[in-house]
């Protein structure tokens, strides 16, 4: 199999099935060779029962469930770890960056970056509706604290739309220790870790104000697990490999 596409979600029923209808026509208009994998991490709405329906009518999707609610970072990471394309991408499941902008990714991972990075701030002219203005701020002072502790010197590691070839990916999230907002920065900084090409990429991209992130109490979290980043590197935790997560599917 050629490429995996793997959308965490997390009571996401209100949108889940313009998400699923997009990257299904995305992946028949393209004839491409792929496979689509939603983690559901807990839900307490229908998502998973929606999901599953699909899935019963396109034997090219799957449905991998978590162990209740662990957070984006394990959901991603368990659909990484349990997925079977040769390059697999990760997209918020609200599609802020369209499905169609994959084929920027995946053009750079085929060119020979190990992981690719769509960017909302390479080109922000792409962006159709951006953050509210405190959001921004508090994503610029973020990044500056990336450079500094963490020496990731990118213009966006946050946005949810990320590639990477399968060697990469299986040694980088079966290393990942951070399971909620904050693994973003943790990928990128254990891809750089081991000599990984990584490359940031423009992508057209969307703001959702319907975001489950709270950019203060979310963003705390985020900011503290930057430092325990760091400290699992110093502590040598990153040699360690974590297995696969079990994945239930259906």
């Amino acid at each position: 199999m050629e490429y995996s596409i793997i959308i965490p979600a997390y009571n996401e029923s209100r949108r889940i099935v313009t998400t699923l209808n997009q990257v299904l026509s995305f992946i028949a208009a393209n004839g491409l060779d792929a496979e689509l994998i939603v983690v559901n991490d807990g839900s307490r709405d229908d998502t998973a029962e929606i999901v599953r329906q699909y899935a019963q009518r396109n034997p090219m999707m799957r449905l991998i469930e978590n162990p209740g609610n662990r957070g984006k970072g394990y959901s991603v990471r368990n659909g990484m770890l349990n997925a079977n394309g040769k390059i697999l991408l990760f997209s918020d499941a609200d599609l802020s960056a369209p499905i169609e902008e994959s084929t920027k990714l995946m053009e750079a991972i085929a060119a020979g970056a190990d992981v690719a990075m769509g960017s909302r701030w390479l080109k922000p002219e792409l962006q159709k509706q951006r953050q509210s203005l405190h959001r921004q701020l508090l994503g610029r002072v973020f990044n500056i604290l990336l450079r500094v502790v963490l020496r990731l010197h990118f213009a966006d590691t946050q946005c949810g739309f990320k590639a990477f070839n399968r060697d990469a990916a299986l040694v980088i999230f079966r290393q990942q220790r951070v399971e909620r907002w904050g693994f973003d920065p943790e990928i990128i900084y254990l891809a750089q870790r081991h000599g990984f090409k990584v490359v940031e990429v423009p992508v057209r991209w969307s703001h959702d104000d319907k975001t489950t992130i709270h950019p203060i109490r979310d963003g705390l979290h985020m900011f503290l697990e930057v430092f325990k980043i760091r400290w699992n590197s110093l502590r040598g935790r990153y040699s360690e490999a974590k297995p696969a997560a079990a994945a239930t599917s259906s």
